[in-house]
Parts: C-alpha cells; structure tokens; sequence
C-alpha cells in the first residue's frame, strides 16, 4: 500500500484525493525521525525499544542494543528482546521492515519473521567495496542501510512475502542482494542503449539467487527508463521452470504484473507478441520452429525485452547452433543478462559473448564469511565397501555424466557406457554394502546432529533397489504413506514401469507435497533416494549429509553438493560421501573458483577430524591431575559424583567455566562435522563427558532462555555417552541430596546443608543462580527492593571474581542476603500490606531520617493511597503521553506533601514512584 485515500476542505469544498505514505522519489518530501528509548504499550504491555526509526510517522525500523561491556547480554538477548516485544506489541510492527540487534562490536539486520540465523551483517557502505573491519560493524549497517535514498528502494523494492508451512515469511535483501540487482539493472540499461549484453551475475549456491533475480526482476521493470518492459526468465528444464516460477509468484508484490507461465511453444509465441509489459517464464526448448531448419519466426523488435537466463553457464544457449539462435531470431533486439550459481569455465567463450562479463560476484569464500551458507566437507569411502578387485578398474574414471542437454546422436554414443557402468554400480552384491554402510553412517550422523539425509543414485532401478536393501535392514523404516516413514524414493515413471517400482512413482503435486514434508526439520522422513530430482533448486536447510553414488561432473556436481551447504540454526557445515570417486571431478569443477572457495568447498573430512582433535586436547588440559576416567565405569550415582568434582575443578580455574563451556561448544560442533571418523568415535565417550559437565555448568549455573536451549539441541546434540546416557544431566541439587530449593522458603537448614558441601565453587555458583533468577522474578514487581538484592549480590560477586575473598566467605555473604531476601518475601504480610502496596511503601521509604520519622504508620497509609491514585489514572498510554505522566508526577507530589514527606526528598521519591508505577501498572491498565 503506497497511499490512502483523504478528504478535505478546498474553497468551501470537500475534495477526495489520495495520500502518499512516502515519497518515494523526493527524499527531502519526508518527515524523517530516529527516537532513542520510544516507548509503546499495548495490552497492557509497556515496552522501551532503544532507537525506532521513523518516516512520515511510520515505525520503519527498530534498534535493540546491548553493552559490549556485559557479558550475560549479547545479540542474541537482543533478538529474543525483539520476539517478546512481537507479542506483546502487535500493532507496533505491522508497518516494521527491519530489526536490528548489536553489542556494540557486531550487527546484523532481518526481517520481523527472521530466525536468528538469519539475522545477517551489511558488509559494505556503498556496495563498490567490503568495509574495512576495523570500521565498527553497527556503523557499516548504519551508514549503508539508512542513508536516505538506499532505505527507501530497501524497503520499497527488496521486501518480499513467502508462504511457508510456519506462515507467511517476511524477507529482506542482503547486502549482496541490493547491491548486486541495483548494478544489475544500471548495467541493463545501458545495455538496451548498447550491445545488448547486461552481463553475469553470480551468486553461489544457498546465497539467495532465486530472490536476487526477483529483486532485479522488480527493480528493472518498474524503472522509468525501460518504459515497462517484457520480461521473459529463461530456464532449461521443466523443474527449474516450475521451482523459479514458484519462487516469482510468491513474491509478486514487487513485480508490476503477475508472472506467467507459458506451457508449449503456441502460448510462448502469443505471450511475446504483446506491446509492452509482462513477466514470462518459459524453458529454451519452446523456442523451436514448428519444423527442423526452419528459421523461427520474429516475434517481436522491441528493444525493452529483457531475457533473464538462469544458469547462463549451461551448453544450450549456445547462439551458434543451438536452441538460443532460435531465440535470438524471434527477439532479436532483446538484451540479455545471466544470473549463475556457479562460475563461467575459463574456456567458456560463448557465454561472455553472449551474456558479457560478471556484473557482481558473491562467492563461496564470502557466503561463508558471512554466514550465509556453511562450509561444505568430503569423505570417500570407495575403499571401505570393499569391492572385488577386479571389479575396480572397470569403474571408468574419466566417465562424466555429459549427456544434460547433449544432442540425441551423442546421447545414444553414451548409452551402451553407462549402461555398463549402472550394471556394475547397480550389482546385487555392491547395493548390499552401499545399503548397510548408509545405515551404519547415517544413525552416527543422527547421533551428533539431527537433521535429514540424501543418496543420489545413477538410475531409477538402483533407487529402488537400494530402497529395498535398507529397509531389509531396517524394517521401521518404510511406510506406503507418502508423509510417513523414514525413507522415501523421490522419482517420476509411468505405468509402463515395472510392478514394484510403482509405490515410489508419485504425481508432480505428490511429489511437491513430500517434498514440503522432507523439508520440515521434525518430519518422520529423515532420508530420501533420487536420481536427479531435487538437485537443483530445492532448498532443505536442516540437510546435512549427501550420499553420492552416481557419476556427475561440473556445474552439475557442484549444485547437487549446495545442497546441503544452507544454514539451519547451528549447524557447522554439511557432508558429502562419495561412493564412486567423484573427487577428480570436484577438483576440475572447482578449478574455476577462486583459491578462497577452493579452501572452504568439499574441504577433505580429515580437516574437521583434525580440529576436533585440537579442541579435545584443550579441553582435555583443563583437567590436568584431574583423572575422571572413573566416570565411564562407576554406577549412575558415583558418575554424577564425579562430574560434581569436575564442576569445581573447572571453577577454581582463572576464567574456567566460560572457556569451558566455549570449548565443548567449539568441540560438539568439529565431532559433528568429523562423526562417524574413526578418531571421532574414539574420543565420543570423554566428549560426552565434556557435555555432561558443560550441561551441568549451563544448567545449575547460569540464566539460560528456553529458546536458546531449543535452538542449541535442534542441530547439535548433546553427544553424551553411552556410560551417562542411564544417569542424566546433573542437578547439583539433586545429586546432593537436597530437594531444588523454593527462594521464599529457604530453610535454614537447607542453607546450612549448601555451606557444609566441599565443592565450595559449585555451592557458590548454584546459590549465585538461585538468588539471581528470584532477583529476575522481583524485579518484575518491586523495583527498590529488586535494585537493593542486585547491587548486593554483584557486590558479593565482584569479590570473589576479583580474589578479595574465599569462596567460603561469599558463600557465608550469599546465605545472608537468601535469608534477607526470605524476610523480604514477609514483609508485606507483617506490614499489612498487599504486594503492590508493599512495593510503592518501599519507594517511598529510604534509610533517611528524615524520612523515617514519619513512621511506618504513616508511610503504609501513603502506600495505600499511592495505589489507588496511580491505579485511577494510569490509562493505557500513560506512558507515551507526557500530559497524563505530567499529571500523573502532580498527584503523586500533592500526596507527598499531604502526608508531610520532607520538601526536599520529593522530587526523587516522586520520580522513584513513576518508575514504580510503570513497572507494575501493566497488569491493571487496560
């Protein structure tokens, strides 16, 4: 919506017109705002984002930053900041299109439905360059997202909405994206002017190319220059077609018109005979004349035709005697632009002939960087499936899969090689080893990272076949149903095909719908055969392993192995298996990269393996004298013994719990890249060990939100061990002897029992916790007592992080404060006083004398009155509304002064009152 319809007064008469909620074209037309602390309040809900940026009024972005000097806030708060204030304040963002979160060191932007992983940093400032890093992250995103003229075609044409099965998702460019489709279409219009080459744009596999097209596609046609051009998105095979065009239509309300797809060559040809607009999806192969060597006829001479082609790279747009002469001569002024996830072959000369050189280039090596795609790592395992050995050589290694878009007289050369070839991959006794050492593989895989699995076979028969071996393995795995089950067959065939091929064989809306299954993370189907289906453009974030056993070569391979590079909450990187020796081909396929790419693509397993080894060793330092090899023998209560002991010996070391729990995070993430390795599975037990203990840290000890546990538990698992596996995650509690304590009713003998424990560290951190979430509790409802608990608590803290004090002292500090916190809790009922009362009593009482003169008579009676004053005149916009808070701060110093409280202590007290006002009037206002 650009505009809203408006009356008003002219001359005495009433005029109907339209108002434009922004001007898009004169910058300085807007009215442009950024408030720091902004408060907002809906449904009794107050909340103080730290900067909302406006125009013309509308919240167009919020800002929550966190102190890079505190420890216990990082972005990450900022961003479950940001899904409380979703809730609890609608309205607020129905115009938001942007959220941004900082600690000061590090940014990064997404949309309202963005997960956390795909929060990403703004590189650059002008998109001609990186940023340089020692320019502050938070300056970049600020200076190259909200100069002027740059947010508002961010927010007009690089905002998308997707359906999904969560909803609809909010989308925003990244960095690469805006800069990338902007270039793009200078480069277009230029082209139209010129040679009719826009150029190439790549953008490697899992970045977002599909939408970088759309953002281009949005861009170019509405730009005033083309004077509504035809657009015509070019692929090469159905499915391609039919992905790209789903991904345009979802997203249409950045095009002009909605996009169309042209189903046989008839319709193609009555599409592009139209005067001007359109945006047309069609493959090369409709381009044919309606006979062979025919001339195919002009369609149209229009010079604003622009033909977009996805995967400019590949042989059948070859303008010499291919499919795109034939295109070329229907549209002969049309201007050309590629868009590619893969680079241009050095030797490729037709295609910068055709397309001209790279526009913007995003690759492997940045995508990674930026956290946009994970590094993808390779294991042979040829060897282990012991083969007969004269079975080998008959493997051809220069056999590539080249018959994708070959002519048919080659194809048929090729038929009697592969078919040799299937025969010896597709042998009875070869498909029994490839199907048990999959299962083997897959359930280590599953052990250390949840998420789905791939096998890429050579033929439909080989799918079936393998299909059928593993369920002979495992019989739970199969299910007729086509959203049930563990494994599935993803293929097409006809009725023609034999019998028991049919209950893989599914409709193309079958095969759609198991495929938004699959792609669900908590779906029963966990792994799935193909031949080629799914290859290309089919996006599974939680895809982590690609078993791959057929011949594939190039562009091709390269493709099929991004499947599994996408992001999925904190997963570290996706695997490739190669049953069939492809790694020539990936070192031919990748010589066109950069050296960069080279060193983060199919990076050998051993690498990962190598990694672990070295963070194990760390960890493992960390308990030098400490011998724990008792814990993988003992029984369930001596275990957990000693991971208690384990506990305090990581506390006594300088800075040992945070480098610890890093560490074990570092670790869990290298064995779930280098599982099932032999050298990872002979360390699991002790990193299960290590997780245990870590567990024990993070849960007894630390403040931790159940969303951040979620999303820790989703990809990573915990990797406890067998030996622990019967006793559970330690509760220092529990394995004490003592029942998890209530704050409000600590006994003293239960204080007594935490100050008699011998792990003096772990007493202290566990009460550290205990006080410190019953502190989180109150502050919600009493400020001054909440700030009085805090500061002391920090303070007995303080001393013992600085080794003031022994343990043993702050432990004797800490069940001092429990128990004052325990007669806090009292209080109210001694006083007579209900909690709200009992919380503006406390605001108005200070260790003041004068003050303490007037009595507890006195200062109840104020209390009470407080309450009924604030509760008949807090409305639900108190807060937003300086005139109610105005006289809301009058009424509460009329009191004051009433009552006799001394002159010169009201202003604090009144504003000590307001303060206490907000924090606990959500729950009456309304």
């Amino acid at each position: 919506m650009e505009s809203v319809p408006v009356e008003y007064q002219y001359e005495g008469r009433t005029k109907h017109d339209l108002a434009l909620l922004v001007d898009f074209e004169n910058l300085d037309n807007n009215d442009w705002l950024a408030v720091n602390q902004f408060a907002v309040s809906e449904n009794r809900n107050n909340r103080r984002p730290d900067i909302v940026v406006f125009v013309n009024g509308l919240p167009l972005a919020v800002f929550e930053l966190k102190n890079p000097a505190d420890a216990s806030t990082t972005m990450r708060t900022a961003f479950n900041q940001f899904q409380t204030y979703k809730a609890e304040l609608p309205s607020f963002f129905s115009f938001n299109e942007a959220l941004i979160v900082s600690d000061g060191l590090e940014a990064r932007m997404g949309a309202i439905t963005s997960d956390w992983e795909r929060f990403m940093p703004w590189r650059t400032v002008d998109g001609k360059k990186l940023a340089s890093e020692k320019m502050p992250q938070l300056e970049v995103l600020v200076k190259g997202v909200f100069e002027k003229r740059r947010f508002l075609d961010l927010v007009r044409y690089f905002i998308v909405f997707e359906d999904a099965r969560s909803g609809v998702l909010k989308k925003i460019a990244g960095y690469h994206q805006f800069h990338a489709a902007q270039k793009a279409v200078d480069c277009t219009i230029g082209a139209v002017k010129g040679d009719k080459r826009s150029g190439i744009v790549w953008h490697t596999q899992g970045s977002g190319k599909s939408l970088t097209m759309v953002f281009y596609a949005g861009r170019v046609a509405r730009h005033p220059q083309m004077k509504n051009p035809t657009l015509v998105i070019l692929t090469d095979r159905n499915d391609l077609d039919d992905q790209l065009f789903g991904t345009f239509s979802a997203c249409q309300e950045v095009l002009p018109e909605r996009p169309v797809q042209a189903d046989n060559r008839p319709q193609l040809q009555e599409l592009l005979k139209r005067v001007s607009g359109g945006v047309v999806f069609t493959t090369i192969q409709k381009f044919l004349p309606e006979e062979k060597g025919d001339k195919h006829p002009l369609l149209s001479d229009r010079r604003n035709i622009v033909v977009i082609a996805d995967e400019a790279h590949r042989s059948q747009y070859d303008f010499i005697g291919g499919f795109a002469k034939h295109m070329r001569d229907a549209l002969p002024n049309a201007s050309f632009i590629g868009f590619t996830a893969t680079p241009i072959e050095k030797r490729d000369r037709n295609t910068r002939v055709v397309f001209g050189d790279y526009i913007d280039v995003y690759d492997i090596h940045q995508a990674i960087e930026d956290k946009a795609t994970v590094p993808i790592l390779y294991e042979a395992r040829l060897a282990k499936l012991d083969l007969e050995k004269a079975e080998r050589p008959k493997i051809d290694p220069d056999f590539e899969e080249v018959t994708e878009g070959e002519e048919e007289s080659v194809k048929r050369k090729l038929k009697s090689k592969w078919s040799r070839l299937e025969a010896l991959v597709g042998a009875k006794k070869r498909i029994g080893l490839v199907a048990q050492d999959i299962v083997d593989h897959f359930d280590k895989r599953l052990e250390a990272m949840e998420g789905k699995g791939l096998i890429v076979c050579m033929s439909r028969r080989i799918c079936v076949e393998l299909y059928r071996e593993i369920v002979k393995i495992r019989p739970e795995w199969h299910n007729t149903e086509d959203d049930k089950g563990f494994l599935k067959v993803v293929m097409t065939g006809s009725a023609s095909d034999p019998v028991d091929w049919q209950g893989h064989i599914r409709d193309k809306k079958r095969r759609q719908r198991m495929g938004d299954t699959f792609k669900a993370p908590a779906s029963p189907i966990k792994l799935v055969l193909v031949r080629d289906m799914w290859l290309t453009g089919f996006d599974v974030p939680c895809l982590h392993t690609m078993y791959m056993d057929k011949p594939m070569r190039g562009h091709g391979l390269m493709q099929a192995i991004a499947r599994v590079n996408r992001v999925f909450k904190d997963k570290p990187g996706g695997l490739v298996v190669d049953y069939l020796g492809i790694a020539h081909e990936l070192k031919k396929a990748l010589a066109d990269y950069s050296k960069g790419d080279r060193n983060k693509t199919a990076i050998p397993q051993e690498i990962a393996v190598q990694a672990l080894l070295a963070k194990y060793e760390t960890i493992k330092a960390m308990f030098h004298k400490f011998d724990y090899s008792a814990f993988f023998k003992g029984a369930p209560a001596a275990r957990l013994g000693i991971v208690k002991e384990a506990m305090e010996h990581i506390f006594k070391i300088k800075d040992g719990k945070a480098r610890f729990t890093q560490g074990v995070s570092d670790a869990s993430q290298a064995f779930a890249l280098a599982v099932p390795h032999e050298k990872a599975l002979a360390i699991r037990d002790e990193i299960g060990f290590f997780q245990t203990v870590r567990a024990g840290l993070v849960k007894n000890t630390t403040t931790i939100t159940e969303q951040d546990r979620m999303d820790t538990e989703t990809a990573i698992q915990q990797i406890v061990s067998r030996a622990v596996s019967s006793g559970g995650v330690l509760d220092i509690f529990g394995s004490a002897g003592l029942k998890r304590p209530d704050i409000s009713i600590l006994s003293d003998e239960f204080l007594e029992e935490v100050r008699g424990m011998p792990q003096k560290n772990l007493a202290l951190e566990a009460l550290k916790k205990l006080l410190a979430d019953e502190i989180k509790i109150r502050e919600k409802k009493f400020l001054v007592q909440s700030r009085s608990f805090a500061e002391m608590l920090e303070r007995s803290i303080l001393q013992y992080h600085n080794r003031t004090v022994e343990a043993a002292q702050v432990i004797d500090e800490l069940i001092r404060l429990a128990k004052e916190m325990r007669e806090a809790h009292k209080r109210g009922e001694n006083l007579g006083l209900s909690d709200e009362e009992l919380a503006f009593y406390d605001a108005l009482e200070t260790n003041d004398s004068a003050v303490k003169v007037l009595g507890d008579k006195i200062l109840k009676t104020m209390a009470r009155e407080l309450v009924q004053t604030v509760r008949n005149n807090a409305t639900i916009d108190w807060t937003i509304k300086e005139s109610v808070r105005a006289n809301l701060r009058r009424l509460v110093k009329r009191l004051l002064a009433k009552h006799g409280y001394p002159p010169d202590k009201q202003e604090k007290a009144a504003k000590t009152v307001l303060e206490q006002a907000e924090l606990i009037c959500k729950d009456w206002v309304g």
